[in-house]
């Protein structure tokens, strides 16, 4: 393990982190509130930074270990010290409390513990959301998007943190990739902080609402979430842009390039588009008796089928009221969630269309022994190491789940509260079902749950692996 490398770069994580701070104590300042809780996080960063980037520190190689070491730490480091704004502000007493606020922000999950978050001031509401905005792309892409690394091979890095079942470069130079990435990533931010003007929204909602959107988090700044507005326009525009924020980014680079034909035949684009579709058919008609018109059923139906497959987490009615078969397909497309190389969390599109085309071969190959089958998609042959660990990952993802779950009911939780809480943490959703409806929060839950819940927070969003070698021994011993 090179430990100066990997110091060296989480001391530049949380010099950024400082840098990114200074934005909510402009609101602040801008709202007449005290900052001097942001200004002592800022102090604390530098500190730390400091003690971390000190030339002897930086030199060597990373590889594929220090890179997940790398970005699990991160998470870890930028929750921690993120947490600090609302713990000393008062607002949130318990640090665990706060805690558990800010990974849910930086991993885009949008499960609160605040009853009434509207209490709070506006500079801890924009960091609140601004979280959802910065862990969206990612931290390291970030990183890597506007700071130079030397002797870092930051392809490891990169696969790390970026979620799908493969990582693939925009572009030949990863800083480039990145950079990329993140210029879709603010042109789409302020297109829907237009589209959100334009429907009658103050500049300061819009802005918090499309961090909250762009990042896939859900985090609002009032008590019944977009519900609040009671706008059709407003939930329109924020249902697509969940959709858009929610499809692989990679798509957006070739529609620049005016690649069509390539987006038109990608499969993991129509799989998406098509389960979305389904969903709110479906949905639309068994809510029909609750809501008593077309209109009203498709446009609840469209924006929480939108909110739940991006694992966005926004609300608009409490769908803990619909019949079960809906929020049976709820619960299912927690788990999907949406496209591979997007701001959303669950297992992706994209495994789904691996792990039923793998299903379908050896459906196949009961039938014919003999035959010569690979997978395929996007007319592409796939490495039958991608199709092994896609097995893996999903039946690891349940087992994560199912033990989480456990834990979570002998601590005296019912079923239905526990298991949705666990997949709405893991998939980076919020709202659950039961006592974690989108009406409820996640405060009734005990310390111990809600450190188990903000590590499957962390789980879910680093998909799995890099916070898990942080666990095995093996991680932290010495090059041979």
């Amino acid at each position: 393990m090179n430990y100066k490398a990997v110091l060296h770069i989480l001391g530049r994580i949380l010099l950024i982190e400082a840098v990114l701070l200074l934005l909510p104590v402009l609101v602040g300042l801008l709202y007449g509130e005290s900052v001097i809780y942001f200004l002592c996080t800022i102090c604390v960063l530098l500190a730390a930074a400091a003690l971390c980037v000190l030339p002897r520190h930086e030199g060597g190689q990373i590889y594929a270990r220090e890179g997940f070491v790398i970005v699990a730490l991160s998470w870890v480091c930028m929750s921690l010290a993120g947490a600090l704004p609302f713990y000393l502000s008062g607002y949130i007493p318990s640090f665990v409390d706060a805690f558990f606020e800010t990974v849910s922000g930086f991993t885009t999950t949008g499960a609160s513990i605040l009853t009434d978050v509207e209490a709070l001031p506006h500079g801890l509401l924009f960091w609140r959301s601004f979280t959802h905005w910065i862990g969206g792309m990612g931290v390291l892409v970030f990183v890597m998007a506007i700071m130079p690394m030397a002797k870092v091979r930051s392809v490891h890095i990169m696969r790390a943190e970026v979620p799908g079942p493969t990582k693939s470069k925009l572009v030949p130079r990863m800083k480039s990739t990145a950079m990329i990435l993140y210029g879709i990533y603010i042109l789409l931010t302020v297109m829907e902080i237009i589209f959100l003007l334009c429907g009658g929204m103050p500049l300061f909602d819009a802005l918090v609402h499309a961090f909250g959107t762009a990042g896939t988090g859900g985090f609002g700044i009032k008590n019944l979430s977009i519900g609040y507005y009671d706008s059709a326009y407003i939930e329109v525009v924020v249902g697509a842009f969940m959709i858009l924020f929610g499809i692989n980014f990679n798509l957006y680079y070739l529609l620049l390039l005016g690649n069509i034909r390539s987006i038109l035949k990608n499969e993991e684009l129509r799989w998406y588009l098509g389960i979305i579709l389904a969903a709110i058919i479906v949905i639309t008609i068994n809510v029909l008796q609750l809501f008593g018109d077309w209109g009203t059923s498709l446009r609840h139906a469209f924006f929480q089928v939108s909110s739940i497959v991006t694992t966005t987490g926004f609300s608009t009615t409490d769908f803990q009221l619909w019949p079960s078969l809906s929020r049976s397909i709820l619960v299912v497309l927690m788990l999907i969630g949406a496209c591979a190389g997007s701001t959303a969390g669950g297992i992706k599109v994209s495994r789904l269309v691996i792990a039923f085309k793998s299903a379908r071969r050896e459906i196949k190959h009961l039938l014919h022994p003999h035959a010569v089958d690979v997978v395929k998609v996007n007319g592409a042959t796939v490495d039958e190491n991608v199709v092994r660990a896609t097995g893996v990952f999903i039946c690891s993802y349940l087992g994560i789940i199912l033990i989480s779950t456990l834990i979570t009911c002998v601590n005296g939780y019912d079923l239905e509260t526990s298991t949705t809480a666990v997949i709405s943490c893991i998939s980076n959703i919020g709202p659950g079902l039961g006592l974690v409806g989108p009406m409820s929060n996640f405060s009734l839950f005990s310390p111990l749950v809600k450190l188990l819940l903000s590590l499957n927070m962390l789980l879910g969003r680093l998909e799995l692996y890099p916070m898990l070698l942080l666990f095995a021994p093996s991680t932290w011993r010495k090059r041979a």
